[in-house]
């Protein structure tokens, strides 16, 4: 368990503590099942098919690694949108040949998400669903960035400002943590 403990603290950004475990479950929970609300009964996307896989990563990181700076909102928002972006062109370029379409895409989104700042790794898996996506995803174009891409985002960004700033020791997104310091400490 010691050695469990130990690589636990090398590899997780949070304090192994019992509630920031329970606050990073209730969280991603909360997020994950919103967008699944807004897509099935909102929507009305009965398969959820655009529930997109990188939602999944984007909760590990927003809920779960709070202070990470892969997780803080422009990297969460920008990260995805540009991301969408890029995978909507490069599908619509290079749709012929899905090998070239899928490198190209997740390679540029991560070539400009590192020139803006706003790296998020479950962008790279944004960009390779718009080129390995299914037929409805393609059929989406540009409207892809908007629904489910841009929703998504803000939706998981709207959960993890209110779910992570319930518990005292918990700040999101980190700007948080300084503000939170100087207007409301005991001093």
């Amino acid at each position: 368990m010691k050695t469990f403990l130990k690589q636990f603290k090398k590899v997780n950004s949070e304090p192994l503590e019992k509630s920031n475990i329970l606050w990073s479950w209730i969280g991603s929970f909360l997020g994950i099942l919103a967008i699944s609300y807004f897509h099935n009964d909102i929507l009305n996307d009965k398969d959820l098919t655009l529930v997109i896989g990188s939602f999944g990563a984007s909760a590990v990181l927003v809920y779960g690694a709070v202070n990470s700076p892969l997780a803080q909102p422009r990297n969460l928002i920008g990260g995805h949108i540009l991301s969408a972006i890029i995978g909507v062109i490069s599908f619509k370029l290079f749709s012929q040949n899905i090998l070239l379409a899928s490198a190209f895409a997740v390679s540029t989104s991560i070539f400009v998400m590192q020139l803006t700042l706003t790296l998020h790794p479950p962008g790279g898996a944004t960009a390779l669903i718009a080129v390995i996506g299914s037929p409805q995803v393609h059929e989406l174009g540009f409207l892809y960035v908007l629904i489910p891409v841009t929703s998504g985002a803000f939706i998981l960004l709207s959960i993890a400002v209110i779910i992570n700033n319930i518990p005292k020791h918990r700040y999101y997104p980190e700007s948080l943590k300084d503000y939170n310091k100087k207007w409301f400490s005991d001093d």
